[in-house]
């Protein structure tokens, strides 16, 4: 039986997390019986730092006439896409600041010159809010953006942007950035032409749990809608860097506790979404290990580059090796997959 947001919202303050973690370990296995938890080589890269945004949350962006602002020059791109296929990677997570100034065009050649350059490369790129703002500053409606960059390459789009899905959070933490409903409709028109893509969390701002449990119905009712997101990705918020640290709104990390409860509550409500992925690039690896005994059916990406995250004061690494040792570790068979979560090799 389908948990409600009223059932949710009480495991979420009420349940042991031991129970927690048993109830979602079994829901998992119902949803993956084979025994496999996956990972993906991929590269996480940021084509600029601009960003007119001004997040509070983000360390990582820059005005356009700050010293280390940046676009990278194609064969910057070239180069880091040379070196992710040298370790065998599949996939680019493709994103950068929303730039003032980069109009349709601009993002057209980048995905043209990727996709002819790199055939084999899948480009899961460009979050929500970069979408919308390259629709305002050229002039055309979101779904033209869409189709667009499909027709160039762009294969699937990721979830960031999502942060809480609460228009009283986004106020406070990001002001400037898209709403709510604008964030969802993205999603939307990208599903409607077969644009997959990934939804996400970050949490431990100035959310209540009861704006977390909202964020898990507005996913599950637009995946019942579309069917579109192929995984749920959850962060927890890194303060540090951040104009929300410095102005004291968020004073500390969120708990590891609290990540696993959020992880394990996400797996229950979360029953129309297959994969839900470990978040060790914010948590750690044994932390991250952990989440697969809390519902977790994906480590993630060996993460070749990681910019945004490393920018708050969160560096953490893992090399493929690891990730099959972590996963063995816990008695389940590992295996890289691609964007679309198929298997590419097992490592039995």
């Amino acid at each position: 039986m389908r948990l409600t947001k009223k059932d949710a919202l009480n495991l979420l303050k009420n349940e042991k997390l031991l129970t927690l973690q048993k109830m979602a370990y079994k829901k998992k296995k119902e949803l993956h019986p084979d025994n496999i938890t996956t990972f993906v080589v991929d590269r996480n890269i940021n084509y600029t730092n601009v960003c007119w945004i001004d997040c509070k949350f983000c360390a990582f962006y820059r005005h356009k006439k700050d010293e280390d602002a940046y676009i990278l020059p194609f064969e910057t791109i070239d180069k880091k896409i040379e070196e992710l296929i040298e370790i065998g990677g599949t996939q680019i997570l493709f994103q950068g600041g929303v730039h003032p100034n980069l109009k349709i065009d601009f993002y057209e050649d980048l995905v043209e010159h990727i996709h002819n350059k790199f055939p084999n490369i899948t480009i899961h790129g460009f979050s929500a809010p970069e979408i919308d703002f390259i629709a305002k500053v050229s002039k055309i409606s979101v779904e033209e953006v869409l189709i667009r960059l499909k027709n160039k390459g762009l294969s699937s789009i990721p979830g960031a942007g999502a942060e809480i899905l609460s228009d009283r959070v986004r106020d406070i933490i990001a002001p400037k950035k898209i709403d709510v409903k604008e964030w969802l409709n993205v999603h939307r028109l990208a599903h409607k032409n077969e644009i997959k893509s990934t939804a996400t969390m970050m949490f431990g701002t100035v959310e209540t749990e009861e704006e977390i449990i909202e964020h898990f119905d507005l996913v599950r009712k637009l995946q019942d809608e579309t069917g579109g997101f192929r995984a749920f990705i959850m962060w927890s918020f890194q303060p540090y860097n951040t104009e929300l640290y410095k102005e004291g709104i968020v004073k500390y990390k969120t708990s590891p506790n609290r990540y696993l409860r959020y992880l394990a509550v996400a797996r229950l409500f979360l029953d129309n979404i297959t994969n839900i992925q470990s978040s060790w690039v914010t948590q750690g690896s044994y932390i991250g290990q952990l989440a697969l005994l809390y519902g977790a059916n994906d480590l993630g990406s060996t993460m070749m580059e990681e910019n945004v995250v490393a920018s708050a004061g969160a560096s953490n690494s893992m090399a493929k090796n690891e990730m099959v040792r972590l996963i063995k570790d816990i008695g389940e068979i590992p295996a890289q997959r691609n964007t679309a979560y198929e298997i590419v090799r097992n490592y039995k």
